[in-house]
């Protein structure tokens, strides 16, 4: 059987551990490497006790040579170092990549939103952002993977089908999210010691948070008015999943029973992509460990506004999973091997 070797940067904090997990479990992958720079000589199993149940490469510091021995490199590393790692990528591999390096392709907006500078500008055309439920047939094309943030995957997602119909109005789209603490890595229980982080919900971002760039800019692609849309990001207090409530302005003749149907129209052959019952409630519970989105279209109490509600987990879906998606889909493998 066919087997790609792989590399993985970033591999000990929660994004990294679950892409291992993973992939380990993928028949068409060979973990080759296990990247990082203060776990150096340390078991992937000392930041995951379920992993100490197989056997893995211990963790090395990242060495340009390793790329002649791979075939691709998942990069879980935070923002502005796979610019830097992408100068070292030789023909024969390929970047997936987990942070938000390759999602924007304005780099002068990467600096406005990021506040640091691109180093890889040449590299960004060699990107895609890689949705792949709406761009699966593009992403053979490009050496350099740019996987979605978890609050645009939850978004985009319901968003992106209808706004391309012209069927909701591109005008006041209200985006609510709430988000587990993982989603903000392992400092995040430093940065929050002293707010309880685990009793407490807090909101933060509201209009500056970084995935704003990404979900407009993606919007404007087939969005061909001016739009607008507000998105507010919660931290709550739970490990992992998104939630996200988007509401939504329809003209006289749509309502949500037609945003119902319309959505399950363009999705009736996308693995991942299920449907609650009309007008139903749900939570993260019920996306959790999957690599699904699961969206829930409902009637709001005004005819002209329809509520939908949207849930992933963010370690996979939003980050871990689609990447493996990403893979299957761009080397002909089952697009849900290794995800189901």
């Amino acid at each position: 059987m066919r087997k790609l070797n792989v590399l993985i940067t970033g591999s000990t904090g929660y994004m990294g551990v679950q892409l291992i997990k993973l992939l380990s479990k993928h028949k068409n992958i060979n973990i080759k490497y296990l990247c990082g720079n203060l776990s150096i000589g340390k078991n992937i199993s000392n930041y995951d006790k379920e992993l100490k149940y197989k056997k893995f490469p211990k963790i090395v510091k990242f060495n340009k040579s390793y790329l002649s021995n791979v075939d691709i490199v998942f990069s879980a590393l935070p923002n502005g170092e796979s610019q830097l790692l992408s100068k070292h990528l030789l023909h024969k591999n390929r970047l997936i990549d987990l942070a938000a390096d390759f999602r924007l392709t304005d780099s002068k907006q990467y600096k406005k939103w990021y506040k640091i500078d691109h180093h890889a500008k040449k590299n960004i055309s060699n990107s895609i952002y890689a949705l792949p439920e709406i761009n699966k047939k593009y992403l053979k094309k490009y050496k350099i993977i740019a996987c979605p943030g978890c609050y645009p995957t939850s978004i985009l997602l319901p968003l992106l089908p209808l706004l391309k119909k012209n069927i909701i109005s591109e005008k006041n789209i209200i985006v609510d999210s709430k988000s587990g603490y993982s989603g903000a890595g392992r400092s995040v229980h430093k940065k929050y010691e002293n707010k309880n982080l685990y009793e407490s919900l807090s909101a933060y971002g509201m209009s500056s948070h970084r995935h704003n760039s990404e979900i407009e800019q993606e919007i404007a692609k087939i969005c061909k008015k001016k739009f607008q849309i507000t998105f507010t990001p919660h931290l709550s207090p739970m490990f992992r999943g998104i939630l996200s409530t988007i509401y939504i302005n329809v003209p006289k003749k749509i309502n949500a029973g037609k945003i119902f149907n319309s959505l399950k129209k363009v999705y009736k052959n996308q693995p991942f992509i299920k449907f609650a019952k009309f007008n139903t409630a749900i939570s993260t519970n019920n996306v959790i460990k999957t690599n699904n989105c699961l969206i829930s279209v409902c009637k709001s109490k005004y005819k002209d506004k329809v509520i939908i509600l949207s849930a992933i987990d963010n370690l996979i879906k939003g980050g871990s999973g689609q990447a493996i998606q990403n893979m299957n889909i761009i080397y002909n493998f089952p697009e849900t091997r290794g995800l189901i």
